[in-house]
């Protein structure tokens, strides 16, 4: 909102797992009037129960939800890219099959290309290289240490 003046109307597109901050975006991005794309792989997709919740809200709202396994499909017209960590706490036993099953999900600059052209990066970090390389990461769109910041004034 502090960069764009508003968010109703944006598209912002989950390039990752189907993880606990994705889950938080699910339940909110619908009701702040935002699109919501999700590319997860196969077995890592949103909890379903969460998924249908979503899916009420983008009806109730008017907006849009796509969930697919197409990295580029979810980055299609995105204002906000956004992804986090494919390794959480507890687990690590499960790493090397997990960047397996991650491989093409990296957000580059080729992922950008068929973004919005007012596109930006999110991360809520840690951040892990095979996650967002460093080209999108640094870049002037990149808004990481910004949402960093604004943590901050949450406490």
């Amino acid at each position: 909102q502090e960069h764009y003046g508003g968010l109703n109307g944006l598209t912002i597109a989950w390039i990752g797992d189907g993880n606990n901050v994705l889950h938080s975006i699910m339940t909110s991005a619908a009701k702040l009037g935002m699109h919501l794309h999700i590319a997860t792989p196969k077995g890592f997709e949103p909890n379903l129960r969460i998924t249908r919740i979503t899916e009420q809200y983008s009806q109730e709202y008017g907006t849009k939800l796509l969930l697919t396994t197409d990295p580029l499909e979810a980055a299609d017209s995105a204002n906000v890219l956004v992804t986090d960590t494919w390794i959480s706490m507890g687990q690590e036993e499960e790493k090397k099959e997990r960047l397996k099953a991650f491989q093409g999900y990296q957000i580059t600059m080729q992922t950008t290309k068929s973004a919005a052209s007012n596109w930006t990066f999110l991360h809520c970090l840690p951040r892990k290289p095979e996650e967002v390389d460093d080209e999108v990461f640094y870049s002037p769109r990149s808004l990481v240490f910004q949402e960093a910041e604004n943590r901050k004034w949450t406490f």
